[in-house]
């Protein structure tokens, strides 16, 4: 049913992603999937590596070391912006076309009050795309 999951990955915080990183590898077991790793990043230094290129290689280690985990292909793409934060939903929208993927596999927070004022990347990229959007919240406590 899917031929490549494409999940966003923020390098600085990995911890985080441990529950999609998990469901990715399943899902991708499960239909002999390819996984597309996402990492968008600054043109600017900054706390992950000091330069786009830095940042690929990390994340080409990233998805090599997980490839390794799961035993499924493994592609990375990186997307450079002067501002991630800003730019990140509509980095990610854009890269779903870009990578061919069919479906989006990404980590979410309970919903609370503040997300009328702002929305979830999650929610933003399910409800500005065509494919289908995954988000895993984190185990409960």
């Amino acid at each position: 049913m899917y031929r490549k999951i494409m999940v966003p990955i923020d390098l600085a915080h990995l911890d985080v992603l441990e529950p999609s990183l998990a469901t990715v590898a399943d899902l991708a077991r499960h239909y002999d999937a390819e996984i597309c790793y996402v990492g968008v990043t600054a043109t600017q230094p900054g706390s992950v590596a000091r330069t786009p290129e830095e940042y690929q290689q990390k994340l080409d280690a990233f998805a090599d070391e997980r490839a390794a985990v799961h035993g499924q292909p493994v592609s990375t793409h990186v997307i450079t912006s002067p501002d991630p934060i800003a730019d990140l939903d509509d980095l990610l929208i854009d890269a779903i076309d870009d990578v061919g993927t069919d479906l989006v596999i990404m980590p979410t927070h309970p919903p609370k009050h503040l997300d009328v004022l702002m929305p979830s990347h999650g929610g933003k990229v399910a409800t500005h795309t065509d494919v289908s959007v995954f988000l895993v919240r984190p185990a409960k406590q």
